[in-house]
């Protein structure tokens, strides 16, 4: 072999066994998982079986057709409806799966941030929830001039979710505490408190709630404005969430303390030698991933003109996590991530209009995060050759651990 094709045979080892080809490939196995469920579901498939053998073609007849419905109402309610008697019907779909991949893709860079530095933060609900006391108490109850009014509302949401987190990283390294189970327990508290609030009108409950807890809906002069009037429902929330996927990815890959943060994810104990306070590090890294999370808490808080209630969360910081994992907790790969789930949710309904149960996406998202995490699993289905590259930070923090230990 000579010189250049052994470097064009290097080159095809590394795309093949780097992450991207893996995840476009879970995503692959999820959507044909997802299908499968869509087959094994469907009547006319099922019926077919009874003559299978005599007529194998009404077999395969039946279940082309069923998977190509069903996901060809997927991209007709969440990219491009080609039914639609005017354009502006037909681009609704897209600026759907834009609104409702907004906060996905916000929340799932808080929970990205926290996975980079080793931590599993399980509590995007409560710190998204927080985040939403805090916006809706400014947004409903303080009276501010146009655009100032939802800045500072945004950025009371960005700081209720930041205390919560912080509150978080701060009992972690005064006490140990795990992560996850202090996560998953404010959760419960956080979704209890906002409930309480929204039952005392004195607190943020709205002036025409009747039994149900609600709060009072966005002063106009707070909520976010729509990008195309009233065309679309689809507000400057997506604005904000592309600008904090550029600071993530500044704060990660440019950043001393994004390096810090890389350190003390990829091994604590060189980035102590290094003199890095790791305790510190983990109130840090908590508190950021929870502004993040505050960035989706004033999307759902400010961009519609109804009041919140305790549904509003729509589990944003449970998804945010299988968004994160699926980008690999980069900040493109967390975008991309972010728009495919806000598809899926802004596509569902026009599956079940088909009959096909929306569920099927859950399993699409569940099967994509199994193979996203199952590195091997991919390789062993596809035979993809082992990862050829060498982590550089990696390196790093053993040359720092060798130091520290020879002293």
């Amino acid at each position: 072999m000579s010189e250049k094709d052994e470097r064009f045979s290097q080159a095809i080892k590394e795309i093949l066994s780097g992450g991207f080809t893996r995840t476009i490939l879970a995503v692959f196995l999820g959507f044909l998982v997802g299908a499968i469920f869509m087959i094994g579901s469907n009547k006319e498939f099922l019926e077919s079986l009874g003559y299978f053998f005599s007529r194998p073609g009404d077999a395969f007849a039946a279940a082309w057709n069923v998977v190509s419905a069903g996901y060809g109402a997927l991209i007709k309610g969440a990219i491009y409806n080609a039914d639609a008697d005017t354009l502006e019907k037909a681009l609704r779909p897209i600026t759907e799966t834009l609104r409702l991949g907004a906060p996905l893709i916000a929340a799932g860079l808080g929970i990205g941030l926290a996975f980079r530095v080793g931590l599993f933060n399980i509590g995007g609900t409560g710190q998204l929830i927080f985040g939403m006391i805090f916006a809706t108490w400014i947004a409903t109850r303080v009276e501010l001039p146009f655009v100032i009014h939802t800045i500072v509302a945004m950025a009371a949401g960005i700081l209720g979710a930041t205390l919560l987190g912080a509150l978080v990283g701060y009992l972690k390294a005064r006490t140990g505490a795990h992560e996850v189970i202090l996560t998953i327990m404010l959760n419960y508290i956080a979704l209890s408190f906002f409930t309480f609030l929204m039952r005392d009108p004195n607190l943020l409950q709205a002036s025409d709630s009747v039994g149900n807890p609600k709060a009072d809906p966005p002063a106009e002069t707070a909520m976010l404005g729509k990008l195309f009037g009233d065309a679309y429902a689809l507000h400057w929330g997506l604005v904000i969430s592309l600008a904090a996927v550029i600071l993530y990815w500044w704060l990660m890959e440019r950043s001393t303390i994004g390096f810090r943060l890389r350190m003390v994810g990829f091994n604590p104990d060189a980035a102590k030698t290094a003199g890095i306070s790791v305790n510190r590090t983990y109130i840090i890294a908590m508190g950021l991933s929870a502004a993040f999370v505050g960035v989706a808490a004033g999307n759902q808080a400010l961009g519609v003109d109804i009041g919140v209630s305790p549904s509003t969360h729509a589990n944003i910081g449970f998804d945010a996590i299988t968004v994160a994992l699926l980008g690999g907790s980069s900040a493109p790969g967390i975008l991309l991530a972010g728009l495919l789930f806000g598809a899926f949710k802004a596509g569902a309904p026009s599956m079940q209009v088909i009959g096909i149960s929306p569920e099927v996406l859950g399993i699409v998202q569940g099967a994509i995060v199994l193979f996203i995490a199952a590195p091997p699993l991919i390789r062993a289905i596809f035979r993809l050759p082992k990862p050829q590259t060498t982590n550089a930070l990696g390196a790093i923090s053993a040359k720092l651990f060798r130091k520290g230990g020879a002293k």
